[in-house]
């Protein structure tokens, strides 16, 4: 197991998601105007969250992706492990390798034995401590009560115009009194 910039994303992008679980599925877009991620990478990094079973796709209007199981069941290494699982070809030269043995087994089980210990919720958990500030929800087609408010008062318009050729023709005539 490794970590890279793709699982440190992934991460990020997980904090983000359950951060915002209560409000309903979460864009990409957002996420990527949050934390400066390109939209692209993270439909990438989704693609293989949602393979994994991390999380589920809503489309449409108001869609976007939030979590498949509770935050307390998905560990690092699970978020860690499905965007940066390793190739087969790297595999292979690992084991193939004389430094590749019992050393750098060791230290992998290791990383992923803590890896696992960490839970989502203990990171958001401690994102809500430094005091992670979330905004309020933006209203959605979804969650707006249609009906509800007063329409503004508009004046009505006093037409003194003519409604129809007739009267225009009546207007034009002179008057006979």
């Amino acid at each position: 197991m490794r970590l890279s910039t793709k699982s440190r994303f992934a991460v990020t992008a997980m904090i983000d998601v359950a951060l915002r679980e209560d409000r309903g599925p979460v864009s990409l877009a957002a996420i990527s105007e949050r934390h400066h991620i390109s939209l692209s990478y993270l439909e990438q990094l989704f693609s293989k969250l949602r393979q994994q079973g991390l999380v589920e796709s809503t489309r449409g209007p108001g869609g976007g992706y939030s979590l498949a199981r509770n935050a307390e069941k998905i560990s690092m290494a699970d978020i860690v492990g499905a965007v940066d699982a390793p190739s087969e070809e790297e595999t292979r030269t690992e084991a193939d390798s004389w430094m590749g043995s019992e050393l750098w087994s060791s230290l992998n089980d290791k990383m992923l034995s803590h890896l696992q210990s960490i839970t989502l919720r203990q990171l958001v958990a401690e994102q809500r401590a430094r005091g992670v500030a979330i905004e309020p929800a933006e209203p959605t087609r979804s969650n707006v009560r249609r009906g509800v408010f007063a329409r503004p008062k508009t004046a009505a318009l006093k037409v003194t115009a003519p409604n129809s050729v007739f009267a225009l023709a009546n207007s034009l005539l002179p008057s006979r009194s």
